[in-house]
Formats: structure tokens, sequence, C-alpha cells
């Protein structure tokens, strides 16, 4: 079957399927190091974000607020999220990534990238290419 004649639906689940996989690699190679995955997270949505209230970041990462105040809890033990009062607000508490937050996060992005950037260095130059364009369309796909 060549690629014009497979139908969108098959086409779909081979690539949900495929990136799925590859995102959960990625996610593995990691630094050595006791952060969880869902501390990263949230610690990585706190960097995107800027700053937010526990609940707004409880949204985001779609769990509960006390599930979220553990994780919170165990970032700011570590130095890696930072509370300041809210402007408006006296009752409620802004959450941000500290600087030493954001070095966790770059340590993390160095090592998948490092360990993507061999996987594809074991590719053929054809097979690197061919995934360079499918990058640009995975991104043209992303926009809408």
């Amino acid at each position: 079957m060549t690629a014009k004649s497979v139908p969108p639906v098959q086409l779909a689940v081979q690539l949900r399927d495929a990136i799925t996989r590859l995102n959960r690699r990625v996610r593995q190679a990691r630094p050595v190091g006791d952060l969880t995955v869902t501390q990263l997270s949230a610690l990585t949505s706190l960097r995107l974000a800027g700053a937010l209230t526990p609940r707004e970041l409880a949204d985001v990462e779609r769990v509960q607020p006390p599930t979220m105040t553990k994780i919170v809890a165990k970032l700011e033990e570590r130095g890696l999220v930072q509370r300041t009062p809210h402007p408006t607000d006296g009752r409620q508490v802004i959450l941000a990534a500290t600087e030493g937050g954001g070095a966790v996060l770059d340590q993390f992005e160095r090592v998948r990238d490092q360990w993507l950037a061999h996987r594809l260095a074991e590719l053929s130059a054809e097979e690197r290419e061919t995934l360079r364009q499918a990058a640009e369309i995975l991104q043209q796909l992303t926009r809408t």
C-alpha cells in the first residue's frame, strides 16, 4: 500500500501511535534525579505560562487541587518554584518557576535532545530529510 492509498483514519492511527511511542521514549531520557514526571510537567507549565495560581496550574495539569498542592510543595522544597502574593486577591498566591527550576528544565531538555540527536545520527541523510519534512507538516497540523 502506497502513502497515497492509505486511508486518513489508518494514517491517523499509525501517526498517533508513532508519536506516542517517540514521546514516551524521549521522556524516559532524563538526567539522574528524583523529579517525577508530574513534577516536571508542572514545572514546565509554570515556565511556559510565566506564573499561575495553584488552581490554574491544577487545571492546566488536569489534576485535583490537593494533588497539585503536594506537587508544588515538593518543587518548592527543592527551590524550583516560588510563591508570591496575588496582586489583587489576598487569599491567593502566584506560583512561578525559579531560576533553579529553569536550570533543571534546561538540563532535562539537553539530555532529551542529546538522546534524540544520537538516534537521528543513526539514520541515513535521506531519512533525516524525510523527518525534517514531516516535522514541518506536523507543525502545520498544530496551527489549526
